[in-house]
């Protein structure tokens, strides 16, 4: 990803020669190729350059636009060709993406934003109107954080140098380490209060003292597609996820694929070699994949060499058999900005990276998002709450029959199941019922039930089919994700993601949920599309199973090590924790009876990060009970806040 930062200093201090340094050295692993500035009496912007494209090779940023504009663009356009159609300007099929957004502002200002598809970061600094906007794609794949105070706005693609370099001490954001021990933190959310993420499909407009976050572009709920037969469905699938996979492809070095054997992964891989076979400019494609022949619900090997044979390629083959990373590590002089960006060097990971730099590859395509978007969650009650809002009865008596049969549930179960959708989470989630996380402190399980239950909401009556609204949840779990991730260096690689293609979503969110689902057959559409493209025994498995032992294994193992840990728990100082409760959960786990060990990697993985911040105490506050805040939420309408 291209790397860009900036500072506005409302009284017109330039950055100083040293953190000038500093700064240069935290951005240049991830922009390598080409670094250049924009500066003025208390403006100072950097861009830091990572060419995966040849049209990026050509761009010159921060970019100033003819009306006096600077732009710092991170990003790729889906839709360049049908923009330079549109737009003409001088444009061509060989201009830089960031040319192509600077003639779409010029003509558009900020309405523009909405008609850049893809996936990128954007700041706007207007000398003339002393504005600065900043914006995300709608589902925020690329990173932009801010903060602001009294004295200045400081934005990055990346948290450490807004830490690092502020010149104060931020307090951790309790409210993100809740939804990171559950499920994802708020996408808006950094883990430091103070600092926020400008939310997905928003921008925020600094003026005059004042921050108002604006959304620029929502899916219709309106918005249908119906055809009359499957095998239409199945056409228009494969021209969406065909577009969505090409424009993935545009890179101008070998691109590596992760195939894992799913059903998610090796569409990927196998549509991308459709596209591959039928035009010779595309650079070619590799893969990487991971197995464990000693973890015998999770070895994927008979699966990804079943495409890797049909396409007549043999990949990377990392060994897991021996690993077992429980726990990060840091190593020491660098600084973990969250608990995901674990600095630590596996075995696994050196042989990724390797891989990756012998190719000269700089782009890796991921299956994530395909089980949330395809109907890869085997419930029918969207499906059926959409019969039940639309006055359907008859249909819903007799799916509730066919489902009752499928799922060997009785119907009178799923159809309670149903109805609770529509019900206040007080209700359906009551304050009495047990932790999700039993060694959690019951009053900082209360003060963030929202988060650790991953933010759910009830289903509405109004406002899109209930089958929409679940799309939206389950999107909205995805843009979590994505939020918390950390850009990767050593070596810096892109990673772009097929199945949040914008126009793909729009087309499974427009079509009825039961081409996706169907009673005994989870991704139906997928599945019905894709035979004779991907093998039939990957199409036709079962769900892929992720029980494994090696997390147990290592919990075992370093059972000692870690009861003795407990004894001085950064998260039990801080009022998180129950100390005795989690070493209790501990003895359990080396007794082998069951847990969640995914709850517990989370927090052992917690502790060791507060533990690496309070080496930075200079930088970080100490962590104490009080130290912790709660972030202040930007609402989904805009608002303004006083800076």
């Amino acid at each position: 990803m291209n790397v860009q930062f900036g500072r506005w200093n409302f009284e017109g201090q330039p950055l100083t020669r040293d953190s000038l340094d500093r700064l240069d050295a935290m951005l240049t692993p991830y922009g390598p190729d080409r670094a250049n500035t924009y500066s003025e009496p208390g403006i100072h912007i950097l861009h830091r350059a990572f060419h995966t494209t040849s049209e990026s090779h050509c761009e010159t940023q921060p970019r100033v636009t003819l009306s006096g504009d600077v732009l710092t663009w991170d990003g790729s356009l889906d839709n360049r060709l049908e923009l330079v159609q549109t737009l003409g300007s001088g444009l061509s099929n060989q201009s830089p993406d960031v040319d192509i957004v600077a003639a779409a502002h010029e003509r558009w200002g900020l309405d523009c934003l909405g008609k850049l598809i893809g996936d990128w970061a954007l700041s706007i600094w207007s000398p003339k109107h002393h504005t600065l906007i900043l914006a995300k794609d709608f589902a925020g794949v690329r990173p932009l954080y801010y903060s602001t105070d009294e004295r200045q706005i400081t934005w990055s693609s990346l948290l450490e140098p807004i830490v690092l370099l502020a010149g104060r001490s931020f307090s951790v954001n309790e409210e993100y380490i809740a939804g990171w021990l559950s499920f994802f933190p708020g996408a808006d959310l950094t883990p430091y209060v103070g600092i926020r993420s400008v939310p997905p499909s928003c921008y925020v407009r600094f003026r005059k003292g004042q921050a108002i976050v604006t959304r620029h572009w929502q899916f219709d709920p309106q918005k249908t597609i119906r055809h009359s037969t499957d095998f239409e469905y199945e056409e228009h699938f494969r021209a969406v996820f065909g577009a969505a996979v090409r424009r993935r492809l545009r890179a101008d070095a070998p691109i590596v694929a992760e195939l894992s054997g799913g059903m998610d992964s090796s569409s990927i891989v196998c549509i991308a070699d459709e596209i591959l076979s039928q035009d010779a400019g595309h650079v070619p494609l590799h893969t990487v994949s991971y197995h464990n022949e000693r973890e015998p619900n999770w070895n994927e090997m008979p699966y990804f060499t079943k495409v890797e044979q049909r396409r007549g390629v043999t990949g990377c083959h990392i060994d897991l058999s021996f690993a077992r990373n429980l726990r990060p590590g840091y190593q020491n002089g660098r600084f973990a900005a969250t608990p995901n960006a674990a600095l630590n060097v596996t075995a696994s990971r050196q042989q990724f990276s390797k891989y990756l730099v012998s190719l000269g590859a700089r782009v890796v395509l991921s299956g994530i998002g395909g089980d949330e978007v395809m109907g890869g969650v085997p419930t029918p009650v969207p499906t059926l709450a959409d019969l039940l809002v639309r006055a359907r009865f008859r249909t819903l008596a007799r799916q509730l029959r066919i489902w009752a049969v499928s799922s060997r549930k009785p119907w009178i179960h799923l159809l309670g199941d149903t109805l609770r959708c529509f019900l206040p989470r007080w209700l359906v989630f009551p304050a009495h019922q047990k932790k999700s996380i039993p060694w959690l402190s019951a009053p900082y399980s209360k003060r963030h039930r929202a988060a650790l239950q991953g933010y759910r909401s009830r289903l509405h009556v109004l406002g899109g089919l209930p089958s929409f609204q679940e799309h939206l949840n389950a999107f909205e779990m995805l843009r979590r994700q994505l939020a918390c991730s950390h850009p990767p260096c050593k070596p810096p690689y892109e990673k772009r993601f097929p199945y949040l293609d914008r126009d793909l979503l729009e087309f499974l969110y427009a079509i009825p949920r039961d081409q996706l689902l169907r009673p005994g057959q989870r991704r139906s559409l997928m599945r019905r599309a894709l035979v004779g493209i991907v093998p039939h025994e990957i199409l036709n498995r079962r769900r892929k199973a992720f029980v494994t032992r090696t997390p147990v294994l290592a919990l075992s193992d370093e059972c000692p090590d870690l009861l003795e840990l407990t004894q001085n728990l950064v998260t039990s100082r801080a009022g998180i924790v129950e100390q005795q409760v989690f070493a209790g959960a501990l003895q359990k786990a080396r007794q082998g009876l069951e847990i969640n060990v995914g709850y517990m990697i989370r927090t052992l993985a917690l502790e060791d990060w507060l533990q690496h911040l309070t080496n930075w105490s200079a930088i970080v506050l100490p962590i104490t009970a009080n130290s912790f805040q709660k972030a202040e939420r930007f609402p989904t309408s805009a608002r303004e806040v006083e800076i």
